[in-house]
This record gives structure tokens, C-alpha cells and sequence, in this order.
């Protein structure tokens, strides 16, 4: 047999009955002898890879629809199609698929299948039975044809038998003969079964009776039965709306016939699909299989001839960005591109690449952007669905060309990316729908889960300074000025001014969409999101909406800063105790009173991540100036193990020093050993201990190590207390080793230098200790807890209790 090439589309049938696209290349009928017969072949057109090996069986049955399909299975639940570019190449691989099983070429299926469970049934019936005979198709007899269709569609032998023979006799012609003489008449019985019978014909899923019922000649009279369900009591008007009210727009006159039909066809179609015929029910949900597959080949087709007319595309982009073009054009060649976008989401991944390329060569976003900074709200919000096609299909795409607008453009306004945000922002929905699809399209282009293209490594930090420097100030301008403070009289670092809460319900979700942005950037951001936090002191405007009436956003601005805190990060932690950020939140706490909510529950889970995870100047800072207020919630433990943590670590600190005591002469053989010992047992506390030693990372054995001094010096060197209570240490090594960070290089610091008492970048590396610690006070604390009470400073610290805001029943009031 010769071998015979075109070129074709394998399709197979996933899952959720829909149609994958396996890639495009030339099939071929031809002799497989590992398969021991004629077999279909498809090659790849790109590689010549093979994408399809089909043996032609002589029991599969094999469909042609729309001219150019060919469809059948080859297992159970394994669909496939081949879509033919010309109906000849079609009607030649059928023409050998019919002469393998020795069927006419004529017929538009080669096999009647049989379900398996009626196989042995089918075979003991008599002869007879194999046809079905169709009652004379008169007015007379529609109660007989109507309860034949219905009863056929719960067995499928039944229901192949009664589409050929609505095929072969041209049924379906005489059907809707019979439907315009029963209208003419006020038939409502007749019109009745007609409904039941062209209801029952479509759930018989056959594409050659649709391609009968969808043409052009019959679709409004199928339409037309549908209108006269039974169960109405007066009939639908579905063909004055088709006729009528849905008006066909060509932005752009199509030349094509062929195009313009598709197009008219395809629209009823899936008007009949989605507003005639009601939701198929579990048993029927399978009945319409094929014709939402010929709703699918349909768009792909349509998809592909105006994709092949660039002349068309390039005159539609023309107007559609010509500041000439009236607006109301403008607005039906945007809705144009929207309906065009969507159609191309039946494509298939590698025939989307194509299309979507096409769009960019033609210029689809800076069109986008001339569009998006119009007045029309229904021109932005056409184009914001058009933007989020794009965002799907190439978030990189995107990225570039926005990177470049700066370049180009004086006015940061201007930018593609603020006027997504700004829209954003002035949403006139009061349910925020298209606020909602904007900030997951900006989700989408500022995470770098999909940064990591290795064409281009440099796109994350590219972008993400892009973004931070020309966008980020917009996308907060909201959350700024809703929390700005009227009094401004206040020392800074306070949060006692009386803020502005948002108690518009609209701008308080606008808020909360905003902050949940700002969440995404603090989990994936870093160094970016941090410096723009610092810089604007941003967590302390955020915990202002701790106020605010609206739980949700309450919540949100605790989530933000539960994120932050879940980052572990001693700059976060040194922020947010420098600038005494936990007082709103503690405020909330003891506003909320004995109320069991969301709300409750979250602050609660905060403490309780910080005890677990062990936060040490988190947990200082908490202890010493909100325990008192604190102390009496006993209906959790978090706040009393904050205590205890608190307590233990100050004891291990004790302790420490202690050891730093002892005269270096006195340690012999025996005690060097319990040293030993004591910090293995350290070690051991996987939970607390295993910090500590890291606050000393090399004390403990280079003290051992150093000139021996007279027990008079060591006791003069003891450390001094300061007024506050604390001690302070000077060691020779840098400030980020002095508040107990982690050092990356050993070298020696050349000499001691104080270091701010809110700990300095901690980049710096912890140095080696001189032989001998130099000990003053006043200066670097290695742990400083200012109401560390003992007896001698028992009387001061009373009085300074009296003065702590802390010990208020709310704070800052």
C-alpha cells in the first residue's frame, strides 16, 4: 500500500473530556510489522519524531466528523482524534481505514458499537430487533416518535441504530418541517413532543446528526423546539434573542465566508449548550460529550484562520491604538481581542505559544497599556481580562517589556504595571471583583517561583529593583494614608496618636488585598521587601489597623507581622523592638477582653510561636515590658512559659558569668573536665541550650587559656552593674558577636569598640578574645534585661514599675 502523507493534529481525550493536543505532523497509512498490520502513523513535523502508532483493527470503530475529523477509541476511555488541514487528506486515510475492515467509504462510521454489558443480550435477540424502524414522521404520530427517542437513550446499541437510521431516511429534515406546521397551528401538544424529541436526538451524541441539525438551514428551527419545554407554561424566546438581540459585530469586516459561518454557528452552539438544555444530570453527564468537542474543534479552527490573516490583526491594532478611532469602536475592538483571547484557551499548550507570540510581535502590550489609561471602565476592564491572558501565558513576557517602559517614559504613572495597580485601587465594584483578579495578576508577576527561567538568571533581581523602585510606592500610597496619625505633636516611635481606621467597608477590603500582597512579599522577597519595611517604617503604619473596626483587616495586619516574625530575622526583631510594635498588638489582645474568636486565637498563636521557637530578644522584650499586663490570661500557658523561658535563660546567663569568675589558676584537671561535661549537656538541649553556646562561640575555651591574674584583679574586673541593671561587656570583638549573632570570619578585631545598644548589621564576625577581658561598664550589654530585679536595685526598680506603661490595664493609654 503506498504511503500517503498530510498533514494532521493528534488530539487525545483527557480525563475531563477534553481535547489535548499532541502535536502537529503528516500521517501515513502503512504496513507495521512489529504490529502485524496496517497501521497510522503521524510523525512529527519539527523532529520526525512519532506521535502516534495506531493499528487499524478491524472491530474499532472509527467516526468521520465536519469533513476533516476522524475519531475512535482504542481502549476504554482512551479517545483520539486526527483534524485534517484538508478534507482530501481526510477522506484519503478514511478511504484506507474503510478498506482494512471492509466497509463503504460513504458511511460516516465503520463499526456499530456494542456496550459490553448488553453484548450477550444483543446476540439473543432475533433478527428483527438489529433495526430500528422509525414511525412514518407525521403530525399523528410525534407521542410515538418522542417515546421511542426517549426510551433509546439508556441503552447505547440502541441509541448507534436510531442515529443511522435518523441519518439514512433524512429524519431530521422532516422533524422541523413538521415543528414550523405545528407552530403555524398553536400545535402545543405537538410542540411539546418535538421539544422531547430534538432534546433526546442531541443526548444521542452524535456528530453527523449535529452537523445535519447546526447547519444554516436548520439551527434556528432546532433552536425554535427547544423553546416549548413541557414544563414551562409559556414558551422561551431563545431565537428573538438570537436574532435580535445578539447582534454580530465586525470590528473588522471578514472577507472569509467560510469564517464568518463558523463564527455564527459556533455562538449558537454554545448558546444551545450553556442556556437551552438544561445541566445534564449524573446519568446524562456524558450524553454531550460530542458536542462540546464540536464546540472545541470549532474555536481551534476559528482560532487558526484569523491567526493566519495577519493582515486583519495588523488592521485591527492599527485602529485599535489610532487616537483618531471613535471610542465606542475602541470599546468593540477591545471586546473583540477579549472573546479572541478567550477562544484561544481551547488551544493547546504549543498552539497557545503561537498564538500569543503573534499577539506580541503585533504589539499587544503597549496597546494594552494606551487602553488601560482610558476613561471608559468597560474598555480597562476588557483589557484587564486581555492582560490576564497574557500574565497566564508568559509572566516573563510581560516582565520585559515593563522593565523597558522606564526607558522610554518620564511619567512613573504611565507604567503598565501602575495602572494595573492604580486600577486596582479605584475599583468602583463594591465587592472589589476586579481588584481581587488584578492583585492575583500582580501576585503572579512579582513571584519568583517563575523567575527562574535559566535563560535569563538575572530577571528575579532585575525585576524585583525594577519593582520596588518605580511600583512599590504606588501599590502602598492606600495603606499610608489610611493610617497616617492626626496628632503629630507625638515623640517618634510611639503608636499613641489617635489613628485614621478605615471604616468604609470598601476601602478597609482594599486595605486588606493590599496587605495581603505585602505578606506574599515578606515570604519571598527578602532583602527587598525588608529595606522597603525599614525604610518606612511600615510595620508600625500596618499595626495601626489593629483599630480598626473590621476583623478581617485586624487580622490581615497581624498576619503581616506574623510573617515577619516567622522569619526569625534579628534585624526584623531588633525593628520591632526598637520600635515597641508589640504594644497594638497587646492592646488588641486586652481590648478583645474575654471574647473566644479568630482574633483572639491568632495573637494567642504569635506568643505561642515565639515561646516555641525560642526568640530570645523577642521573648526579653516581651517579659520585661508586658508581663505584668499579661500575667493574669491563665486560660493558655503561652504567657507564663514566656516567663519561664525568660527565667531560664537569664539563670543559664548567670550562670555563664559566673564561670567567668573563677580564678583561671584554681580550674585544675578535675574542673576543667566538669566544664567539659556541663557544655555536653548543653549541647544535649536541642530546644534552648544549643543557643546559648552560641552566644559564647569561643569564650569558654579561650578563657581557660589565658594569663592567670591574682583573685584581687579578677574581683576588681567583675563586671559592673549599670543603673539599668544590666551588665555590660566590652570584648575586643565586633558589635554584630556583642548582641549574640553568629560571626562568618574569625579575623580579630584590631581594637574594642561600643557598639549601639540596639545591636548593630551583624554582618561583622565574632573575634578572638584577648588574653585578658577588658571589663567596663556602661557599655555593650551581652544580655540586657532591664528589669532584671534583685535585692540591691529592689527599691529603684519599684519606682520604676509605678512609671512603666506596661503595667497598665491597656497599654499606651
Amino acid at each position: 500500500m503506498s504511503d500517503t502523507r498530510r498533514r494532521v493534529k493528534v488530539y487525545t481525550l483527557n480525563e475531563d473530556r477534553q481535547w489535548d493536543d499532541r502535536g502537529t505532523g503528516h500521517v501515513s497509512s502503512t504496513y507495521v510489522e512489529r504490529l502485524k498490520g496496517i497501521s497510522l502513523l503521524v510523525r512529527a513535523e519539527s523532529d520526525g519524531s512519532l506521535l502516534l502508532e495506531s493499528k487499524i483493527s478491524p472491530n474499532t470503530a472509527y467516526q468521520k466528523q465536519q469533513d476533516t475529523l476522524i475519531v475512535w477509541s482504542e481502549a476504554e476511555n482512551y479517545d483520539l482524534a486526527l483534524s485534517f488541514q484538508e478534507k482530501a487528506g481526510c477522506d484519503e486515510i478514511w478511504e484506507k481505514i474503510c478498506q482494512v475492515q471492509g466497509k463503504d467509504p460513504s458511511l460516516e462510521i465503520t463499526q456499530d458499537p456494542i456496550d459490553e454489558s448488553e453484548e450477550e443480550r444483543f446476540e439473543e435477540m432475533p433478527e428483527t430487533s438489529h433495526l430500528v424502524e422509525l414511525p412514518a414522521c407525521e403530525l399523528a404520530r410525534l407521542e410515538e416518535i418522542a417515546d421511542l427517542v426517549t426510551s433509546v437513550l439508556s441503552s447505547p446499541i440502541r441509541r448507534e441504530k436510531l442515529a443511522l437510521a435518523l441519518m439514512s431516511e433524512g429524519y431530521i429534515k422532516k422533524l422541523l418541517q413538521l415543528f414550523r406546521t405545528c407552530e403555524d397551528l398553536d400545535n402545543r401538544e405537538g410542540l411539546h413532543h418535538l421539544y422531547e424529541i430534538v432534546r433526546g436526538v442531541l443526548f444521542l451524541n452524535k456528530a453527523t446528526l449535529f452537523e445535519v441539525m447546526f447547519s444554516d438551514d436548520c439551527i434556528m428551527d432546532v433552536v425554535g423546539c427547544l423553546e416549548y419545554d413541557p414544563a414551562l407554561v409559556q414558551p422561551k424566546r431563545h431565537r428573538e434573542f438570537l436574532t435580535k438581540t445578539a447582534k454580530f459585530k465586525e470590528v473588522i469586516p471578514i472577507t472569509d465566508s467560510e469564517l464568518r459561518q463558523k463564527i455564527h454557528q459556533t455562538y449558537r452552539v454554545q448558546y444551545i449548550q450553556d442556556i437551552i438544555l438544561p445541566t445534564p444530570s449524573v446519568f446524562e453527564e456524558n450524553f454531550l460529550s460530542t458536542l462540546t468537542s464540536f464546540i472545541f474543534f470549532n474555536k481551534v479552527e476559528i482560532v487558526s484562520m484569523l491567526q493566519e490573516d495577519e493582515k486583519f490583526l495588523t488592521e485591527v491594532f492599527a485602529q485599535l491604538t489610532d487616537e483618531a478611532t471613535e471610542e465606542g469602536k475602541r470599546r468593540e475592538l477591545v471586546n473583540f481581542f477579549k472573546e479572541f483571547c478567550a477562544f484561544s484557551q481551547t488551544l493547546q499548550p504549543q498552539n497557545r505559544d503561537a498564538f500569543f507570540k503573534t499577539l506580541a510581535n503585533l504589539g499587544i502590550l503597549p496597546a494594552l497599556e494606551i487602553i488601560m489609561g482610558m476613561d471608559d471602565l468597560q474598555v480597562r476592564a476588557a483589557a484587564t481580562d486581555i492582560f490576564s491572558y497574557l500574565v497566564e501565558f508568559s509572566p516573563s513576557m510581560v516582565r520585559e517589556f515593563v522593565m523597558q517602559e522606564p526607558q522610554q517614559a518620564d511619567d512613573d504613572d504611565v507604567l503598565l504595571i501602575n495602572l494595573v495597580i492604580k486600577q486596582m485601587i479605584c475599583d468602583s465594584d463594591p465587592e472589589l471583583g476586579g481588584a481581587v483578579q488584578l492583585m492575583g495578576l500582580l501576585r503572579t508577576l512579582i513571584d519568583p517561583e517563575n523567575m527562574l527561567a535559566p535563560t535569563n538568571k538575572t530577571e528575579k533581581t532585575e525585576f524585583l529593583s525594577f519593582f520596588y523602585k518605580y511600583c512599590m510606592h504606588v501599590l502602598t500610597a492606600p495603606l499610608l494614608a489610611n493610617t497616617a496619625e492626626e496628632r503629630k505633636d507625638l515623640p517618634e516611635g510611639t503608636t499613641k496618636g489617635i489613628p485614621v481606621c478605615p471604616d468604609n467597608f470598601q476601602t478597609a477590603q482594599l486595605l486588606a488585598l493590599i496587605l495581603e500582597l505585602l505578606t506574599f512579599c515578606v515570604e519571598h522577597h527578602t532583602y527587598h521587601i525588608k529595606n522597603y519595611i525599614m525604610n518606612k517604617d511600615l510595620l508600625r503604619r500596618v499595626l495601626v489597623l489593629m483599630n480598626s473596626k473590621h476583623t478581617f483587616l485586624a487580622l490581615c495586619a497581624l498576619r503581616f507581622m506574623r510573617r515577619i516574625i516567622g522569619l526569625k530575622d534579628e534585624y526584623y526583631n531588633r525593628y520591632i523592638i526598637k520600635g515597641n510594635l508589640f504594644e497594638p498588638v497587646i492592646n488588641a489582645l486586652l481590648d478583645n477582653g474575654t471574647r473566644y474568636n479568630l482574633l483572639n486565637s491568632a495573637i494567642i498563636e504569635l506568643f505561642e510561636f515565639i515561646k516555641v521557637e525560642d526568640i530570645k530578644s523577642l521573648i526579653a522584650h516581651i517579659v520585661d515590658n508586658f508581663y505584668k499586663a499579661l500575667e493574669s490570661i491563665e486560660y493558655v500557658q503561652t504567657f507564663k512559659g514566656l516567663k519561664g523561658r525568660y527565667e531560664q535563660e537569664k539563670d543559664r546567663q548567670s550562670r555563664g558569668l559566673s564561670r567567668y569568675r573563677r580564678d583561671a589558676r584554681a580550674l585544675d584537671d578535675d574542673e576543667e573536665m566538669w566544664f567539659n561535661e556541663d557544655e555536653d549537656e548543653d549541647d544535649a538541649d536541642a530546644g534552648v541550650e544549643k543557643r546559648v553556646d552560641e552566644d559564647f562561640p569561643e569564650a569558654y575555651g579561650k578563657y581557660m587559656g589565658a594569663k592567670k591574674v591574682k583573685e584581687s584583679e579578677d574581683k576588681e574586673n567583675l563586671p559592673k552593674r549599670t543603673p539599668t541593671g544590666s551588665f555590660k561587656f566590652t570584648f575586643s570583638h565586633s558589635a554584630g558577636a556583642a548582641n549574640g549573632t553568629n560571626g562568618a570570619s574569625s579575623k580579630p578585631a584590631p581594637s574594642a569598640s561600643p557598639a549601639s545598644p540596639n545591636g548593630s548589621s551583624g554582618k561583622a564576625a565574632a573575634a578572638a578574645l584577648p588574653s585578658t577581658p577588658v571589663v567596663k561598664a556602661g557599655l555593650v550589654g551581652l544580655v540586657d534585661y532591664p528589669d532584671d530585679e534583685d535585692e540591691e536595685d529592689e527599691e529603684e526598680d519599684d519606682d520604676e514599675e509605678e512609671m512603666s506603661p506596661r503595667k497598665r490595664p491597656r497599654l499606651g493609654s
